[in-house]
């Protein structure tokens, strides 16, 4: 779960502030050696002790920009080719990696400790060019006390939302707007092919699925089991968000539940992965390296969950207790690669666009 969403989550809970999805220190050049520069989609969070570890360790500042969402900070990234705006970039995932790499925006690097990153993870094996940092599934979630008090099992597949006993339950984002919205259009297309998940689609719209721009006013508005949905009135039992949303939800509650109010159902997923590269032109290459480094140490692998709401990608990392007490975890999520991805991207889009957005 991004820190946009983290933080859009805490505002649902009723707290003013929230130190766990992190901070972000100024932006600088990147020019000078003793500083590096993380450009980034606002995802981008760590404790500070851990941060301040790596720049005593390392003698490098960090220096942090944030340029958006990930598709825009993505297609800055492309327009500054050659001439980047920092040293390293995080952010990009799966569903928008060919994109930068089919426009020369990193240049190659084998990051150490790449060798415990798991195989599945390493979309870019041999070249390098990206180092994955963390994944997460976006998945249907669904209000616990509503499908108890109806005593109606909550769906656990994509075919199960089109029923007609889940009739106007379902809010999701939109597919152009959301990175949520398009990994759901992903998923299904992956589920069900290029020439069936149209039709799929038809039935969720038969079967009154709700659209909205983005994350927030489908989780914190729409939702009725976070805590901002209770809040705002929400009515739909069902929505597109994260298989993390159930540990964000339980820990930012006050007191804490034995278990969350939120459930995942693990059969509507779809995996992102998330990477980081050396940025083609970077000013202090050496000090990219470095940090590149730092985003697969153990160390900051195991901090991540409580910042970002992802899992890690080493095999040497473990979450925090208070992660994984609520986690879910999906075995089996739905999954594309990049290359088809970015073949199909923009017409798929456009595609559910119409069906959806009459």
């Amino acid at each position: 779960m991004s820190k946009k969403s983290c933080v859009a989550l805490a505002v649902g809970l009723g707290l003013v502030t929230l130190s766990a999805c992190g901070s972000s220190n100024d932006a600088g050049s990147g020019g000078d050696s003793k500083s590096v520069t993380l450009v980034s989609h606002d995802s981008w969070a760590v404790s500070k002790n851990v941060l301040k570890d790596f720049e005593k360790k390392s003698g490098y500042q960090v220096k942090v920009l944030e340029d958006g969402d990930a598709g825009q900070a993505v297609n800055k990234a492309i327009l500054s080719k050659g001439n980047p705006q920092g040293d390293v970039f995080f952010g990009v995932d799966n569903t928008l990696l060919s994109r930068a790499l089919d426009n020369g925006v990193f240049a190659s690097y084998k990051a150490k400790g790449l060798g415990q990153v798991k195989s599945a993870y390493q979309l870019d094996a041999g070249k390098n060019r990206v180092t994955p940092v963390d994944s997460g599934d976006i998945c249907v979630n669904y209000d616990k006390k509503y499908f108890a008090d109806h005593k109606l099992a909550p769906p656990s597949s994509f075919a199960d939302l089109a029923e007609p006993k889940y009739k106007d339950l379902l809010v999701t984002e939109n597919a152009a707007t959301s990175s949520p919205g398009l990994g759901f259009l992903l998923g299904s297309a992956a589920r069900y092919g290029d020439d069936s998940w149209q039709g799929y689609w038809k039935k969720l719209v038969a079967n009154g699925v709700k659209v909205v721009d983005g994350w927030d006013q489908a989780y914190n508005e729409e939702f009725s089991g976070s805590a901002g949905g209770k809040k705002a009135g929400g009515e739909r039992p069902l929505v597109v968000s994260y298989a993390s949303s159930p540990p964000a939800e339980a820990i930012y509650s006050d007191p804490q539940p034995k278990t969350s109010p939120v459930g995942v159902s693990t059969g509507t997923c779809f995996r992102q992965i998330e990477f980081a590269g050396l940025l083609d032109g970077a000013k202090n290459e050496k000090g990219g390296r470095a940090l590149l480094d730092f985003l697969i140490s153990k160390e900051f692998q195991q901090d991540m969950p409580l910042n970002m709401f992802v899992d890690p990608v080493t095999g040497n990392a473990t979450a925090p207790a208070d992660y994984t007490k609520y986690a879910v975890r999906v075995d089996d999520p739905e999954t594309m690669s990049p290359r088809k991805i970015a073949d199909n991207r923009d017409s798929w889009v456009k595609s559910w666009t119409s069906l959806v957005r009459k």
